[in-house]
């Protein structure tokens, strides 16, 4: 699977999202007009974690993804390449164990987590197959990787209306809401570029992992992709 063409080198990636960390889990819910409450939840229904279990939250930014899925017993490890983001999550969530890294090279053991998952984040890897290799080595053989992400809506004229939105109404909003409008102009635009939802699987099933589906929110503007390692 090729990466998304937009894709910005590592250290672009870590200022545009350190500039963006006061303000980031505010901007989101305002874009997503809320829906990426509903899409979490999901997420953490779909990762189901259960007492005993590692869970590494990679592309966790402040831990929001990370927060409903530290139930007792669980131990959620929240990963990001963004030292603002990391330092933002410590001050707002101190109970959670944050970790800066590198998705190309976790900081991990191999088979280390029961289940893997990102949220919103696997687009902005530079390599994606690596990406998705790298949880494989991290995961335990049985274990789980899930996968939120911006998809395809899978009706042609709402997604005509939906790349509308995008290109034109994400830059406005954030430019009067967010103190770095440029990262939220990429972040658009990466939306854009990003494979499809059958094109995502195949890049799953390609580096190893198996089991390999996917489910649609909202239409597809996100699609919520779910493995195993054999």
């Amino acid at each position: 699977m090729a990466r998304a063409s937009l894709a910005k080198a590592p250290h672009e990636v870590a200022t545009m999202f350190d500039d963006i960390s006061e303000r980031y889990d505010l901007v989101n819910d305002l874009l997503s007009l809320g829906q990426d409450r509903w899409w979490r939840r999901a997420v953490v229904n779909a990762v189901d974690p259960r007492p005993g279990e590692r869970v590494l939250d990679l592309a966790a930014g402040t831990g929001t993804s990370s927060a409903p899925m530290a139930k007792p017993g669980v131990l959620v490890v929240p990963c990001d390449f963004s030292l603002g983001m990391v330092a933002r999550g410590k001050r707002l969530r101190p109970e959670l164990s944050f970790v800066a890294g590198d998705a190309l090279r976790l900081p991990f053991a191999d088979a280390s987590f029961d289940a893997v998952t990102v949220s919103f984040g696997l687009r902005n890897v530079v390599d994606v197959d690596a990406g998705l290799a790298e949880l494989l080595r991290v995961t335990r053989p049985g274990g789980r990787v899930v996968v939120c992400e911006f998809s395809r809506p899978v009706w042609p004229p709402f997604r005509t209306v939906y790349v509308e939105y995008l290109m034109r109404a994400v830059p406005a909003i954030a430019r009067r809401v967010s103190s770095g409008p440029d990262a939220y102009v990429y972040l658009a635009e990466s939306i854009r570029a990003w494979p499809g939802q059958e094109e995502l699987a195949a890049g799953f099933a390609k580096v190893g992992w198996s089991r390999v589906e996917w489910r649609n929110l909202s239409g597809g503007i996100v699609a919520m992709h779910r493995a195993h390692r054999p």
